[in-house]
């Protein structure tokens, strides 16, 4: 009897050790994702899910002789939904590392716990310079807000050779208030006058009050460097109200909503973005764009783009750190260098990657490229 349990306790003791292993000794190992599948922005999250679920059928899903299964929880665009999302992925999921949300707010909101947990997020598109600023685990693929600014703000003075500007942003929300601070100061560093800035919060529906204000100081240029549904409601606001005025924004315009939204109104709309994808610029971005028509018959966003480059850049860290710790991976994204991805080539210094920014512009319903801006 004695024997017999023994025999069950060293049954027991081996299956703790089989459960207590850390999940890269397994057969498998887990990518997570950390994504506005709903809410607000979810156009920004299901386009980012897109782009991983296609790179992963293109490229392939094993690495090190392991298979990566990808786990997705939707943080619903909010910033406590965010954070219980990188506290499920970690700690439940055991993920060795996380695509992280499509916004800076919601990035910000996970930050803390990567950090204390040691495991690595990486943004397709979050852009105010706080979410990598003094972390080890935060990442992004994609250029910064304050970068961001200065391109739109040299393209607005120069070449949209507007020398008043009124600028319209949403509160509520980080990116936007950090965009439109950047913009507003390396615009009047360019010898622009900003006229007035004016407030609204996400989810808001009427803007006559901020948009008379604007129309009667008689702006070159309105810039709005918010989401696409504010943006494209402004838009239509603004011209019903008699602003003929040039219209710029920022990064958060490129999705296809803004046109669906603003219709006729976006017509002309100029916006800053992180790349095209009409013109790829590697092989790998050709066999994605050229995928991604075929799989979902559509056009591809950049949003998509840039979340498969996460998932790029992730898959050549576990590579080049030979290993699924989520440490060392970390340590390999810091040292990416001139990889060729989806958008193009990316190198990433101090959590930020380095790319160049676009300039696109809303023409007979579409979006089309007009070019790039190289920041003097």
């Amino acid at each position: 009897m004695a024997l017999k349990k023994f025999y069950c306790l060293g049954i027991l003791f081996m299956m703790f050790l089989v459960l207590s292993l850390p999940v890269y000794a397994q057969d498998t190992v887990k990518i997570g994702a950390n994504l506005e599948m709903t809410g607000g922005v979810a156009a920004y999250g299901q386009m980012e899910n897109e782009g991983v679920e296609l790179i992963r059928e293109i490229v392939g899903t094993e690495v090190l002789g392991k298979q990566v299964e990808y786990v997705v929880v939707d943080n619903k665009s909010d910033k406590v939904e965010a954070a219980n999302a990188a506290t499920r992925l970690i700690d439940k999921e055991k993920v060795i590392a996380i695509i992280g949300s499509a916004t800076s707010g919601n990035m910000l909101a996970a930050g803390p716990i990567c950090e204390e947990r040691k495991v690595p997020q990486i943004s397709a598109t979050a852009t105010n310079p706080l979410v990598t600023q003094g972390k080890k685990y935060s990442f992004r693929a994609t250029f910064i807000d304050s970068y961001q600014a200065v391109a739109a703000a040299q393209f607005a003075y120069e070449d949209l050779q507007g020398k008043t500007v009124a600028i319209l942003s949403d509160i509520a929300q980080d990116y936007c208030v950090a965009l439109g601070n950047f913009f507003k100061d390396a615009y009047e560093k360019k010898g622009g006058k900003v006229l007035t800035v004016q407030n609204c919060k996400s989810g808001d529906q009427d803007f006559s009050a901020q948009l008379t204000t604007i129309l009667n100081l008689n702006p070159d240029i309105l810039y709005l460097p918010n989401y696409y549904t504010e943006i494209a409601l402004i838009c239509r606001q603004a011209r019903d109200l008699g602003f003929e005025g040039k219209i710029l924004g920022g990064d958060g315009s490129d999705a296809p909503e803004l046109i669906a939204i603003g219709g006729d109104a976006v017509e002309g709309f100029y916006f800053t973005a992180h790349g095209d994808t009409q013109k790829a610029l590697t092989e790998i971005g050709q066999k994605y764009f050229d995928a991604y028509r075929k799989k979902y018959n559509k056009e591809p966003g950049v949003f998509g783009a840039l979340a498969a480059d996460c998932y790029l850049i992730i898959m050549d860290a576990i590579k080049r750190a030979n290993s699924f710790e989520p440490e060392k991976i970390a340590a390999a994204i810091e040292d990416t260098k001139d990889l060729e991805v989806t958008t193009g080539k990316v190198t990433i210094e101090n959590g930020d990657a380095q790319k160049p920014v676009v300039v696109k512009q809303v023409e007979g319903g579409v979006v089309k490229l007009l070019g790039t801006v190289v920041v003097k």
